[in-house]
């Protein structure tokens, strides 16, 4: 009778005892049977949804679950099946001779990893009513993927292997999508999110001695506010012709952000009128406002606006600016050169307390730029690398803590270029603007189906899939690599650089830069997602019948967060590789990025716009006098929303960067620092120029010698031939050299 009682009617003992029968089933050498027992425990950790009435019992069910297959070592049992999978040759070799590689040819892989990511993706997370030992689960389950317990290497570099085996074709039914969203969620759950980065950023400072953050960049970033996009021609067309026949059109300040959280109730992507670009003088002194719709105007502004004042005082911005200027050292020490070559006649290299001889107003300014002088970690970092590699046998061997960043960086970095290429690849394939080659890699192996669709139903069923299968994709490529360049930058500067300069030759920033040139309202705006067919909703709830017209309609969301956090993921690789590089920055102006990087400022979310205003702002002074007097309002976009460096000149540009574009040099140059550091760190056959020699006679006779076995029997000859045959002219020791 027990056999027939409900999951979650079992006693938990008798729960344990039923996963343990399961665990013992796994290991049967029949596959179909495996396969069998395999679907049990992936039901299970989605929560035994034919017993449960709601989507909340649902998730509850699945995270009770999932911590007691964790709890009983099902984790493990799994990568050992997900291993034996990736090395069946039979199934790789199978699969590329197909011609049509279907979601048939993955089952056992799918069924697998989506065990395993509801595993690592419950236990990541952490609710207010987590139990105890549920958070000790969670802490010491971290702790095993981030280690080298799997095969002496982290969980995450079986993955990056199957990766790399996808891309140069071995074995083409690997499903990339699963594979690349476990990967993101496991680097994300050993290394830490954005809010974890930030911590371990301040507790960084404090360990080196550094001043304290001027800010926290999560929080200002969250109240920053969106801007009007630019009005294109057509706009401006528009707006002549309305103000023409006589129609004018009331302005509704922006008191508030628009909250993200918000964002489902009203439209962020609307189109300023072209009036934006002759404000009212009153207006343009405020800033750039953002428009809100006077119906959904409750929904931002709480408590109701106050009774009209008059137009000057109608907005009440912030003071100031939103970040705290920075000054750099060596930006207060060429400040100097140049004020001494000017004053004086000579410098005094890199001396930055002596201004004998310099007027009081240059006193005065190198006294404020070094109030808001900030020193990096990568600053410490290359310094402290220089020092070491002057002098290795004074300073010694340097710690390394053995954090997760260091040993995934330490198993990655062998194949590291490998890995790199190939998530580029995917990125590619998956891109919206990527057209269908002949020999480009195919990512659809675990979306298409054995039967191609016969009726406009499934058609449109299959193209809504195959367009969400691809929007994924870049979403976790995109999240998966601003999250390692992150990690690897505060863990050390030269891991971030060799990560940079892989995906800068591999062609990281054209690709960023076609990603984004199409419409990208349209990309942002997507409706690639059936509502009814989500997961707990469709086995919860009756499935209503689809039609052609339901699925053209699309779900009710005015945009697609998918598709906003991927393209503001892709923006912050791209200042990442080109930031306070100048010939990465030269690129940008090369492959004319800021007709492409404009167009994306119509996407009103201040996070997005933030990051493409930093874009532009590093290549402003490189395009010319008309450029920035026809895009005054970008520029004063720029001034508002991006952080101030006190002497530089992005907006002027006056004296243009007259250093010569030699991308090659100055690659080479990073190169060889790059190079230095890993042989200094990771090398174990290093400083053989430095290894002590021992000059005690005692000591080198008694230390054991390994000879071949066969020397006793010719060590006579030996003697003879070496040793007495050879005349040693003793004197010549006496004799001076």
């Amino acid at each position: 009778r027990k056999y027939f009682m409900k999951w979650i009617e079992l006693m938990a003992e008798e729960q344990r005892a039923y996963v343990m029968r399961l665990l013992d089933a796994l290991e049967v050498t029949d596959r179909d049977k495996r396969l069998k027992v395999a679907r049990a425990i992936l039901y299970l950790a989605q929560g035994v949804f034919d017993e449960c009435d709601t989507e909340v019992d649902v998730l509850h069910w699945s995270r009770h679950n999932v911590f007691l297959l964790y709890d009983m070592g099902i984790f493990t049992a799994l990568l050992e099946l997900l291993s034996m999978e990736i090395d069946n040759s039979q199934a790789c070799s199978s699969a590329v001779r197909k011609p049509a590689i279907s979601l048939a040819d993955s089952t056992e892989l799918r069924v697998l990893l989506s065990i395993m990511y509801l595993m690592v993706e419950t236990i990541r997370v952490q609710t207010e009513d987590d139990r105890p030992e549920w958070r000790s689960a969670r802490e010491a389950f971290k702790n095993e993927l981030g280690s080298p317990l799997y095969n002496g290497e982290p969980f995450a570099l079986l993955l990056f292997t199957m990766v790399t085996k996808f891309c140069s074709m071995n074995a083409p039914h690997f499903p990339m999508k699963k594979v690349l969203l476990l990967l993101w969620k496991t680097i994300l759950f050993t290394l830490g999110g954005f809010e974890e980065l930030q911590e371990m950023k301040v507790r960084g400072r404090e360990r080196l001695s550094l001043p304290p953050l001027p800010e926290d960049s999560i929080k200002v970033v969250r109240a920053m506010r969106a801007a009007s996009p630019p009005a294109s021609a057509m706009e401006l067309i528009e707006q002549q012709q309305q103000q023409k026949r006589g129609r004018r059109s009331r302005r509704v300040p922006l008191v508030k952000q628009d909250s993200l959280d918000t964002y489902n109730e009203r439209d962020p992507f609307k189109n300023d009128d072209a009036r934006d670009e002759e404000e009212d003088p009153e207006d343009t002194d405020s800033g750039i406002e953002g428009e809100v719709d006077p119906l959904d105007r409750d929904v931002i502004i709480q408590p109701p606006p106050p009774p009209l004042k008059p137009p000057t005082e109608r907005v009440n911005f912030p003071k100031g600016l939103p970040w705290a200027p920075k000054v750099r050292e060596k930006d207060i020490e060429h400040f100097l050169e140049t004020s001494r070559n000017k004053f004086i006649g000579f410098t005094l290299g890199n001396d930055t307390e002596t201004l004998v001889g310099l007027p009081r107003p240059i006193h005065e300014s190198v006294k404020t730029l070094k109030q808001h002088k900030y020193v990096s970690i990568a600053e410490v970092q290359i310094k402290r690398e220089e020092e070491l590699q002057q002098c290795p046998l004074t300073l010694g061997e340097e710690e390394v803590e053995e954090t997760p960043t260091e040993m995934l960086y330490l198993g990655m970095l062998p194949n590291l270029s490998q890995y790199v290429i190939a998530l580029l690849k995917l990125l590619l394939a998956a891109a919206p603007t990527s057209k269908a080659k002949t020999d480009s890699i195919n990512i659809l192996a675990d979306v298409l189906p054995e039967e191609m669709p016969i009726t406009v139903l499934q058609s449109m069923k299959l193209g809504i899939d195959v367009n969400r299968h691809k929007e994924i994709i870049v979403k976790a490529i995109s999240a998966l690599l601003l999250l390692l360049l992150k990690h690897f930058k505060l863990n050390h500067i030269y891991q971030f650089e060799i990560v940079s300069q892989h995906l800068v030759f591999a062609n990281c920033i054209p690709l960023i830069l076609k990603f984004f040139n199409q419409n990208i309202m349209s990309y942002i705006s997507a409706k690639n997602s059936i509502c009814v067919l989500d997961f707990p909703h469709c086995v919860v709830h009756e499935m209503p019948e689809l039609t052609a017209e339901s699925l053209e309609a699309g779900d009710s969301n005015q945009f697609c967060w998918r598709n906003l956090f991927s393209c503001i993921n892709l923006l912050r690789i791209l200042n990442k590789l080109t930031k306070w590089k100048h010939s990465r920055t030269m690129m940008l102006v090369v492959f004319k990025s800021a007709p492409i990087l404009k167009r994306a400022l119509k996407v009103k979310q201040a996070m997005m716009q933030l990051y493409v205003l930093k874009l532009l702002k590093i290549q402003t002074k490189y395009l010319g006098r008309q450029w920035r007097k026809s895009n005054m309002k970008t520029m004063s976009a720029i001034y508002q929303k991006v952080r101030h460096r006190l002497n530089d000149d992005w907006a002027y540009g006056n004296d243009i960067d007259a250093r010569p574009w030699d991308f090659q040099a100055e690659e080479c140059a990073l190169r060889e620092s790059i190079e230095k550091f890993n042989s200094r760190r990771y090398d174990r056959n290093k400083n053989g120029d430095f290894t002590p020699v021992d000059n005690c006679l005692q000591s080198v006779l008694g230390q054991r010698v390994e000879l071949p076995e066969d020397f006793h029997y010719s060590y006579e000859m030996w003697l003879e031939r070496e040793v007495f045959s050879q005349p040693i002219q003793w004197e010549g020791l006496l004799q001076n050299p």
